[in-house]
């Protein structure tokens, strides 16, 4: 799930053959290659349905992209864009000389093309409430483009890190079916070679490229989902680094030939509580629940120290949380709001209240340990209050269905600004829609609120509507937020000393120490 929007990645199987690096070694590469370890993979291949609209696409690029310390800066744009008309238009003049790999150049029409057809109603896109403040995208010639606002949407630019896609391709085709979601073009530093389901993703260097040839020629991510396996294959050599968990990521520390990233995130895990049902929708389960889960023994037991408590989409070191939201670990106070609002223990240590049980479902993705984890002591955590919560796992196609009474152990997280995270999470209008605001949340004060704080510029302003909707989920927690994650990689020191960003939930895929492989050494 992505921030703002939750994003879906689909699970796969693990790999069971040795990954093919695109030099036919079957395996670990040569000095020219590099093969790491991924837990997901995307639905699709294509910017037009949601892909890479963070960044780090490696097939294609954005306008603009971030560097190590998440600045905007120039990709497929000159320059920053020109602001004018009061934040209403963003005028980018374009980089000269750039090709799509497959030889075409790239021009204003692509930019044009790319955002009209994610705003499209037929188009599958299950972001485009992020652009919702676009009301049109101009091309002035070849190099030229303007976007013109329906309001001052503030970190509008931060939106324009979303990949270009070459009209001359994708327009010949369905959007939503066409074979540009498995077999991509794009101006990026990678072609894309080879697309194995749940196997791999094998990428060559674009000879071509308009920031030079990558000396990384061969880069290929296999799709291993279980946690173990990947370890393994890193331990025997056919990987060159992989994302691990902390309890895996510790077994390398003694290893001379690699290293260990910890990268801080905006990853959180939380638990949707839906009001569709009589006991999650309930303000005292809510609030007593949030009270009385453990997140300190969460951080210390399941993440090992590596990640924070979390009280909120927004970190507890970020500049845009609000103080004082913090909630103090207290079963005494959290039985107490139960006991008060009339919910009775039973015989059986289960509480009841007009002839409802204190019990529900609580769902994870089948083979994420870290979802697991969080879910058991959850449910661990829940029984010392007298609720009953039954952990279940199944695949998105399982869990969907049951989302708007079943909770479900999720995760979400975007770096780049607040409003990507509690806009979607948090809007009342959208209820239901995908993985946006699963929890069917509906506060009126709320909706007010990240309405403003997306229609300033003024950084007081914004963030005195962010506080708002920060303490707003403390009176009635839609969400039980449990923890903040950092993603630690174990990578092969032949690379030398790499870099790590701040980074969003979709993790290993698109971040991790590979966010800029086309600037390794070989």
């Amino acid at each position: 799930m992505s921030g703002a929007a939750v994003t879906a990645l689909a699970l796969t199987a693990a790999a069971c053959a040795a990954p093919d690096d695109g030099t036919g070694s079957g395996g670990k590469g040569g000095s020219g290659s590099a093969v790491v370890g991924i837990a997901y993979e995307p639905d699709s291949l294509s910017p037009l349905l949601g892909y890479g609209k963070d960044g780090n696409s490696k097939i294609f690029d954005g306008l603009l992209t971030h560097d190590a310390g998440m600045k905007l800066k120039p990709a497929l744009a000159a320059a920053l864009p020109k602001v004018t008309d009061d934040g209403r238009t963003y005028t980018y003049k374009l980089r000269e000389g750039v090709k799509f790999s497959d030889g075409e150049p790239f021009t204003s029409k692509d930019v044009v093309f790319t955002y009209e057809t994610i705003l499209d109603k037929k188009t599958n896109n299950a972001s485009k409430t992020e652009l919702d403040a676009v009301k049109g995208v101009e091309a002035k010639g070849d190099d030229t483009v303007v976007f013109h606002l329906k309001y001052p949407y503030a970190p509008f630019a931060e939106r324009t890190v979303l990949p270009i896609a070459p009209e001359h391709v994708a327009a010949e085709q369905d959007v939503n079916s066409g074979t540009f979601t498995t077999k991509p073009i794009g101006t990026g530093p990678y072609e894309l070679v080879k697309w194995s389901k749940g196997e791999q993703l094998v990428f060559k260097a674009n000879p071509d490229y308009w920031g030079g040839k990558p000396k990384i020629e061969n880069f290929t991510m296999a799709i291993i989902k279980d946690d173990d396996v990947r370890a393994t294959r890193l331990r025997s050599g056919d990987l060159d680094g992989a994302i691990l968990p902390p309890n895996l990521a510790k077994t390398f520390a003694k290893d001379g030939d690699k290293k260990t990233y910890a990268a801080k995130s905006f990853d959180y895990r939380l638990v949707t509580l839906p009001t569709g049902s009589k006991v999650t929708g309930d303000t005292a389960i809510r609030r007593a629940l949030d009270i009385g889960v453990d997140r300190k023994a969460m951080v210390d037991q399941i993440l090992e120290g590596a990640g924070k408590e979390a009280y909120g989409p927004v970190p507890t070191d970020s500049p845009w949380f609000t103080q004082g939201t913090e909630r103090t670990h207290d079963l005494a106070e959290a039985n107490k709001l139960l006991d008060d609002a009339g919910w009775k223990k039973g015989d059986d240590g289960i509480r009841t209240k007009d002839g409802a049980r204190a019990a529900f479902p609580l769902w994870y993705l089948t083979g994420d340990k870290l979802r697991q984890d969080h879910a058991l002591a959850y449910a661990s955590d829940a029984k010392k209050l007298g609720i009953d919560i039954k952990v279940e796992s199944g695949t998105w196609e399982v869990i969907m269905p049951r989302m708007p009474e079943d909770a479900v152990l999720v995760g979400g997280g975007a770096p780049a600004d607040p409003d990507f995270d509690q806009y979607s999470l948090l809007k009342s209008s959208l209820a239901g829609d995908g993985f946006n605001n699963m929890a069917w949340y509906d506060d009126k004060t709320v909706d007010q609120a990240l309405e403003a704080a997306r229609r300033t510029d003024d950084r007081a302003e914004r963030q005195k509507a962010y506080d708002t909707v920060q303490r707003a989920l403390v009176k009635d927690p839609g969400y039980t937020f449990l923890t903040h994650i950092d993603h630690l990689y174990v990578v092969d020191k032949r690379f030398g000393d790499l870099t790590t960003q701040v980074e969003p939930h979709d993790h290993g895929l698109a971040s991790g120490p590979w966010w800029n492989v086309e600037d390794w050494r070989a």
